[in-house]
């Protein structure tokens, strides 16, 4: 595997970004991975070696550059502990836009890099970012024919660029992996979601007695089961669409 860790030039700065993609028979299809609330990690760097061992061009950027924050550490369960409130202002500093401001500039350097394949790209969000990978799908629908949300928070809000209204610009596959437990995407929101993308090539998908964070394995959350499952339906939209 090849990896690197560069700065990306943005509208607002550099956003420390990690690349992993194989080694040979490249160039390979790429997949914008979108981090969670808890910031960049090693679990998540695992998380993209895992998606790049099976053929893909992997970019995890940092999104809370512009707050000069990488990683956060590990998080207490006390809600009232300094790093779960760091946490809770830096996820409310980010907006759509910005993200897609972040999304423009790192497609204009994997255009660059001969390592990445030219064509169909993918895009998955995993809790504060589903909103962005279906955003991603939505505003470049030229670029990402497949998009993620895994347990995906605020995906039906009254904005006008909420994920179930952005859904219906999107010209590829969509999918949303949904908790049964998850506070921030309470279950009963999970039928209205799946109505409001009827006609769409979209699947809601109800993952029972699980529950939020379920698919990263360093999280109290984690299980093993659901997890395997969200690793299947991935890999199987990538190779459908990319």
């Amino acid at each position: 595997m090849i990896e690197r860790t560069i700065d990306i030039p943005t509208k607002d700065g550099k956003t420390t970004t990690f690349i992993v993609h194989p080694e040979r028979d490249g160039p390979h299809p790429v997949i914008f991975f979108y981090m969670d609330a808890p910031a960049i990690r090693e679990e998540l760097r695992d998380m993209a070696r895992r998606f790049a061992t099976a053929g893909y061009y992997v970019v995890l950027p940092n999104l809370y550059y512009r707050k000069g924050v990488m990683e956060l550490g590990p998080l207490s369960p006390d809600p009232n502990s300094p790093v779960r409130k760091q946490m809770v202002e830096l996820m409310g500093s980010l907006t759509i836009l910005l993200i897609m401001d972040d999304t423009r500039a790192l497609l204009a350097f994997v255009d660059s890099d001969p390592a990445a394949r030219k064509g169909p790209m993918g895009a998955v969000g995993y809790c504060m970012s589903g909103q962005y990978a279906i955003n991603a799908a939505a505003q470049f629908p030229d670029r990402f024919t497949a998009a993620a949300s895994i347990y995906g928070v605020m995906l039906m809000t009254d904005a006008p660029d909420s994920p179930h209204r952005m859904a219906h610009k999107v010209r590829g596959e969509i999918y949303f992996a949904c908790a049964e437990v998850d506070r921030w995407m309470p279950v009963e929101q999970i039928g209205p979601l799946r109505e409001s993308l009827k006609g769409l090539k979209a699947e809601v998908e109800f993952c029972p007695k699980v529950e939020h964070g379920f698919a990263f394995p360093q999280r109290a959350a984690y299980n093993k089961d659901a997890a395997e499952r969200h690793w299947e339906r991935l890999f199987a939209l990538w190779k459908r669409n990319l």
